[in-house]
């Protein structure tokens, strides 16, 4: 998939990305590392996340990165706003909350698989929430260098020229690049 996307060359112990001989060089090195050593992944199981996956784990591959499969249950989706939460019957809102939570081990089972077949380390989070939110906490608390996600997720808004979630986290607050992988 990926090839030759970095030109690294070693200057005096340093690793450096790029061009050694531009003035720029200082944004493309960093000492001792990578400049990319953790990916975080989110997931909803789409198209667009599953290819986003791969191409996740085979550029962390290439740089010895490790990866963070993060799939993020959005709760708004199965509890409209017509009935409050403390009216909604427990009985009703556990199944669906169980569904969800095996879809989300199911997406991110297939990332695991991807990794255990190219020797990338994985670190998985299921949790529930505002996907956006979430994403971009997730992303800070764990320090990643790069979120790579789909360009549309799994839902009503599919001919939209870019997903909800996408489109909110790469209009957050936040210094961590976003690579955005096309269905």
């Amino acid at each position: 998939m990926l090839t030759n996307i970095i030109n690294e060359q070693s200057v005096n112990g340093e690793r450096i990305y790029g061009d050694p001989n531009t003035k720029h060089r200082g944004i493309h090195s960093m000492k001792g590392g990578h400049m990319i050593s953790k990916i975080l992944v989110p997931t909803d199981g789409s198209r667009a996340a599953q290819n986003a996956a791969m191409y996740a784990v085979d550029l962390a591959k290439q740089l010895k990165a490790s990866v963070i499969a993060l799939s993020v249950i959005d709760k708004r989706s199965f509890m409209g706003q017509t009935v409050p939460a403390r009216a909604a019957a427990r009985h009703v809102i556990e199944p669906l909350e169980d569904y969800l939570r095996g879809a989300a081990e199911g997406y991110t089972g297939e990332i695991q698989k991807l990794c255990d077949k190219n020797g990338v380390r994985l670190k998985t989070i299921i949790t529930a929430g505002h996907p956006v939110e979430i994403i971009v906490k997730e992303a800070a608390r764990a320090k990643v260098n790069l979120i790579i996600m789909g360009s549309h997720g799994k839902s009503a808004l599919a001919v939209a020229v870019l997903g909800s979630v996408t489109y909110g986290v790469i209009h957050k607050e936040t210094k961590i690049p976003v690579l955005i992988v096309r269905r």
